[in-house]
């Protein structure tokens, strides 16, 4: 059993981490699920926002964007990167996000970018449980997961793509969009599943890819 807690390694490698993280463009990053972003300003939430590179880009789009970062270094360079964009930043993460569920806001896009892996199995029936609960009615999730070889120091899981396709279909989440990917920093044995879910009352005409 890993005992390492879900964002170790983060605090000590920020100042890397965020050169790395702002050095790809939001648009890159998320490039196969653009066109099933929110078209009018909706309320977003970014998981592991990280240093908010995809907050501030949703900003800049006109959405109300809150910014969960469980990692104070990572936070702070945030904040401090994209000033200049409106961002609500929160000290919150899943599996149990205690400070936005009790502010009883739903989102029309939940963005995990990078974060899925890095619960248990249990941890993962709880996260998906909180991610219904933010959604909005006609919310949408994106979940990009990461595969491969983990880092020294860091805490990840082995995670499918079947198996969170399974229990976010479980919790009446229709999957709009699968796909796989090569690393964009092309490190060794990095591959991505793209995700991508809306609740099952609403059909777009959004094809699986």
């Amino acid at each position: 059993m890993n005992h390492l807690a879900s964002n170790a390694g983060y605090g000590e490698a920020a100042d890397e981490l965020a050169v790395q993280y702002e050095g790809v463009t939001f648009e890159e990053v998320h490039r196969e699920v653009l066109h099933l972003l929110p078209g009018e300003s909706g309320a977003v939430l970014d998981i592991g926002a990280g240093t908010g590179r995809d907050a501030a880009a949703l900003a800049a789009l006109g959405h109300r964007v809150v910014a969960a970062e469980p990692t104070a270094e990572l936070r702070r360079i945030g904040q401090r990167l994209h000033s200049d964009r409106d961002i609500r930043w929160v000290d919150d993460a899943l599996p149990e996000p205690v400070s936005l569920r009790a502010g009883g806001e739903r989102f029309d896009l939940i963005l995990l970018t990078a974060v899925w892996m890095h619960l248990t199995e249990e941890e993962r029936v709880l996260a998906m449980d909180a991610l219904v609960d933010l959604l909005a009615p006609t919310g949408r999730v994106f979940i990009s997961l990461r595969h491969g070889p983990v880092p020294a120091g860091r805490r990840m899981f082995d995670v499918s793509a079947d198996e969170t396709v399974e229990l976010a279909r479980e919790r009446g989440l229709d999957v709009l969009h699968r796909t796989e990917r090569l690393d964009l920093h092309n490190r060794s044995g990095v591959r991505w599943s793209i995700l991508a879910f809306q609740r099952s009352s609403v059909r777009p005409n959004s094809a699986i890819v």
